[in-house]
């Protein structure tokens, strides 16, 4: 029987774990930090059980990585490199939905010389948009065609009628996460000038963008998009842009935010400022 570690009981990790239930001759783990949040993912699931784990004690992590074949790692993206270690020791394969950070990228000797599959980037953003452009790119030149621009736009959003608060937003995901991605600097190319944003203006530098039947929205630069050029074969590319999808408004508050220092996760005295 395959065994599947899932690590992380948030929104997110729902639809996967009803997926993988469903699997004939597969085992999931599903561990979080709240017992009754894994013991709801799997229910009664005769394939399924929960366990209370701290991610960040590796010592009680370690055995659950061991007797896996695959972890989903689906906790916040600063555990990740730790919980790759691991696995990469007991030689498990690891999935996570989260951008490579170097620390990730540092294992990839390791991972190849022992055989593991690191797997990052492959969730929505980053993951399906991957898989959209490069079925996209890969049709153009099918038809004997070549890119000499690209421009991804994507971003996980409430449906109309349930963006029903002053932000029209809603997290699916860890809030700290989410919030921690407005202070990444961004990098893109547009008609083949680099054009590099730092972090504390990055939400000055949105536009609006309409989307066919569904309205107006706008978008902000999404980190490094000249990251991607080789691995899409674009090296030639004039311009390469991603961004990120919000409805209107979204980079006015959150550039106030910013300039409010609440994007820090530095302790800030306020005294005695309301």
């Amino acid at each position: 029987m395959r065994r599947v570690l899932m690590l992380g009981a948030g929104l997110v990790s729902g639809p996967i774990a009803g997926y993988i239930l469903k699997l004939p001759d597969t085992r999931l783990t599903v561990a979080s930090l709240e017992h009754p949040d894994a013991q709801a993912l799997v229910g009664g699931h005769p394939n399924g059980r929960a366990r209370e784990v701290n991610v960040a004690n590796l010592a009680e992590l370690s055995p659950l990585i061991r007797d896996s074949d695959l972890v989903i790692s689906l906790v916040p993206f600063t555990h990740h490199p730790p919980i790759a270690r691991l696995a990469v020791e007991h030689g498990v394969h690891v999935i996570t939905t989260s951008y490579v950070s170097p620390e990730m990228r540092a294992l990839d000797g390791a991972a190849r010389r022992a055989g593991v599959l690191l797997l990052n980037e492959i969730g929505l953003d980053p993951g399906i948009d991957h898989m959209s452009a490069m079925r996209v790119i890969d049709g153009v030149r099918a038809e004997g065609g070549r890119v000499t621009g690209f421009r991804s736009c994507c971003g996980g959003l409430p449906a109309p009628e349930a963006a029903d608060n002053p932000w029209r937003y809603k997290f699916s995901w860890s809030p700290r996460g989410a919030l921690l991605a407005g202070t990444n600097p961004a990098r893109y190319l547009i008609g083949g000038e680099i054009r590099e944003i730092p972090a504390e203006t990055l939400f000055q530098r949105f536009e609006a963008y309409a989307i066919e039947g569904l309205g107006e929205f706008e978008i902000y630069p999404n980190r490094d998009a000249l990251r991607y050029r080789e691995l899409y074969g674009l090296t030639e590319a004039s311009t390469m842009f991603r961004g990120t999808i919000r409805y209107p408004g979204w980079s006015r508050a959150m550039q106030a935010i910013a300039e409010l220092g609440l994007l820090s996760i530095e302790p800030r005295e306020w005294a005695p400022r309301t």
